[in-house]
């Protein structure tokens, strides 16, 4: 027994002994692995210390104390650790490992960016956790040219090659330092930045609580500071190998369109950015960003920027806008809103309730802000199939010194969006204390022929006080008319397969007035009459004939105006003033007969139209056979009985 205890107690010693032996040894292994990492750094051209390293094998943690890293590229950041503790580390192979948890506490990450002009950013962060955490143990080698890209494309490629359940950092303070004089220095700070399943460049959810900065917006002579706070951001699904493709400076043939994030949104954000300006915005969220990496190319518009920073010229101008345009091509939202926005000001507080952008519209509503002639509110005001690209290319053909631009690059407005409507608009009218009120206001068109549109549409209903300043407007305000209720619905179509042009429709209702209702046909119309070249519009147009037209006034109190007008200007009755009006008009019946005598039955109809209030008026006049346009134009300048013989013409009145 006696010799079974000592065996015992002499095997017990022997294994610790063994044990703080191994352990020795592991750590040696661990100090050696830092030390090799290290050593690449050094490699390099940089620095990289650390002090001391720590491995324990039963829970497998390793620790490394006061870490200091400078990269030879001048475009990586410094960093300075103060500990760093990892938890159940394994090793797979030479290159990788991972770790149940890693635990690093005292950050400082130094940056200078010199591309154009000197900035400085430096980083604290007190602590950072990772949970089930994988990756390299070296980071992988870059050839930097000292560009911003060079930089991103760098962290992207170190950002594929780890993965973590969560990564956690509870605060990150910023200092950024542009330089004595130059606007641009502040404060950030972030707090509670969490991030979920991060799968070698896909992250499942990026949140941060609260993000609040301090920037000196200070201009010679204009000392300013802008101060911000934004709440609640988050960024779902991204994914970061289109991105990675876009910033291959080789450049990528990828034409297709790949999603970078699922959603964006915070919940508020507001900004004060001089004594009693302030701006509070609520709510936004921006779904399915997805970029075309084949367009996508921000390289290529750094590289237009004049190296010196001097202004560029305007030929450099245009190619930058072209690639900033096709870097729009590249770029597609579906859907974005962002929600209640107020103004304040020292003149008055603007409001806005929405502003949204869904399959190429682009929207304002509930806007209500101060003027100087007073409030001013739109329930609604969009843009209908907006192109951001089309509008960038579109300035830059305007841009050309000395010489005004071309009729036809004017008409390429036409190519930016396909209509705009406002809704609900309350403004005051002039100076006085009347409001103009839009119910609707909306223009539309399309089927594009070169740069012009071969179908368009307006459509508007509106009130609008008289202007007694207006000595035309004189005769409403003496009819007792104070506001005019307009109501227009006008448009015009193109049709290829039959060479026709129609206006259609073509309806105006005048409140307490008239209400008037046109059609106008034309035939043999070419598709090249559709260009912004004189001499070709000219020579197409002559081939175009003219078709029916249709004309039917609805008198709504615009007949008793103008008897009243005439009593009044003659100081007789208005039974004596409409008898003259009605005379006036038959006297013409003789001449207007003798050039066509169905026209004499036209005339007939309009005097019963003055004679009797309230009746509609319809007239139809159809070509007798074909009638160019432009000749029967010319005619009617010359000899009109001999162009008014041309046509059949019908007429008639009713209540």
């Amino acid at each position: 027994m006696k010799r079974i205890l000592i065996g015992l107690i002499v095997a017990a010693v022997l294994g610790a002994g063994g044990w703080f032996g191994f352990n020795l040894y592991v750590q040696h292994r661990a100090t050696a692995e830092v030390e090799a990492a290290f050593e690449q750094i050094r490699k390099q051209g940089g620095k990289a210390s650390h002090g001391k390293v720590g491995f324990e094998f039963a829970t497998r943690t390793l620790t490394i104390e006061n870490i200091n890293v400078e990269p030879a590229q001048p475009e990586l950041a410094n960093v300075k650790i103060a500990k760093v503790t990892a938890v159940g580390v394994r090793q797979a192979d030479e290159a990788h490992f991972s770790a149940d948890s890693i635990e690093v506490s005292g950050v400082e990450v130094a940056f200078t960016y010199t591309e154009r002009a000197k900035l400085k950013a430096n980083y604290k962060i007190p602590q950072i956790a990772a949970r089930d955490f994988s990756g390299p143990t070296r980071a992988a080698s870059a050839t930097l040219s000292g560009s911003i890209i060079d930089m991103y494309r760098f962290m992207l490629a170190q950002y594929a090659t780890v993965s973590a359940s969560s990564i956690v950092v509870p605060t990150v303070a910023v200092t950024v330092d542009a330089g004595p004089g130059n606007a641009g220095s502040g404060d950030f700070v972030y707090s509670g930045l969490a991030v979920q399943n991060i799968n070698r460049g896909k992250i499942e959810t990026a949140k941060t609580d609260r993000i609040t900065y301090t920037l000196d917006m200070t201009q010679p002579g204009k000392p300013a500071k802008m101060t911000g706070e934004l709440s609640g951001l988050a960024a779902y699904d991204f994914d970061a190998s289109a991105v990675t493709a876009a910033l291959d400076p080789q450049g990528s043939s990828d034409d297709g369109f790949h999603r970078v994030y699922r959603r964006i949104s915070a919940n508020s954000y507001a900004v004060t950015m001089a004594p009693g300006v302030r701006v509070q915005i609520d709510n936004v969220a921006i779904d399915d960003i997805a970029i075309r990496p084949s367009k996508f190319r921000l390289a290529e518009i750094m590289t237009l920027m004049p190296a010196d920073g001097s202004i560029p010229t305007p030929a450099q101008s245009r190619d930058m806008i072209e690639k900033v345009a096709d870097l729009f091509d590249g770029f597609r939202i579906g859907k974005a809103e962002i929600g209640k926005q107020t103004v304040e000001t020292p003149q008055g507080t603007a409001r806005l309730n929405a502003v949204k952008y869904d399959q190429n519209e682009f929207a304002l509503e509930g806007l209500d802000a101060p003027t100087p002639r007073g409030q001013i509110k739109v329930e609604r005001f969009a843009l209908r199939s907006f192109r951001m690209a089309n509008l960038l290319r579109w300035t830059a053909s305007l841009a050309n010194p000395g010489q005004p631009p071309s009729l036809d690059r004017m008409l390429g407005l036409f190519s930016v969006l396909d209509g705009a409507e406002v809704k609900g608009v309350v403004a005051p009218y002039k100076t006085t204390k009347k409001l103009v009120t839009i119910d609707t206001l909306s223009v539309d068109w399309g089927q594009l022929i070169g740069s012009i549109p071969s179908k368009a549409r307006v459509v508007a209903k509106l009130v609008t006080p008289i202007d007694p300043s207006d000595p035309r407007q004189l005769p409403l305000i003496a009819a007792g008319i104070d506001n005019l209720a307009i109501d227009l619905d006008l448009g015009a179509g193109w049709t290829e397969q039959s060479n026709s042009l129609v206006l259609e429709p073509a309806t105006l209702d005048v409140g307490g007035i008239a209400r008037a209702q046109l059609r106008v046909a034309l035939g043999n119309v070419p598709r090249e009459v559709f260009s912004a070249d004189p001499a070709q519009l000219m020579s197409q147009s002559a081939r175009i004939e003219a078709g029916t037209i249709e004309l039917s006034v609805r008198d709504k109190g615009f007949v008793d105006s103008a008897v009243a007008q005439n009593a009044r200007g003659r100081n007789v009755s208005r039974d004596a003033a409409r008898q003259t009006l009605v005379d006036s008009v038959r006297a013409q019946r003789a001449e207007v007969a003798a050039a066509n005598p169905e026209a004499g039955t036209a005339v007939d109809a309009i005097a019963s139209f003055v004679e009797t209030p309230g009746q509609t008026l319809v007239i139809k006049v159809t070509p007798r056979a074909k009638a160019p346009l432009m000749q029967l134009i010319q005619l009617l300048q010359t000899d009109p009985e001999s162009a008014l013989a041309q046509f059949r013409i019908e007429a008639s009145t009713g209540l």
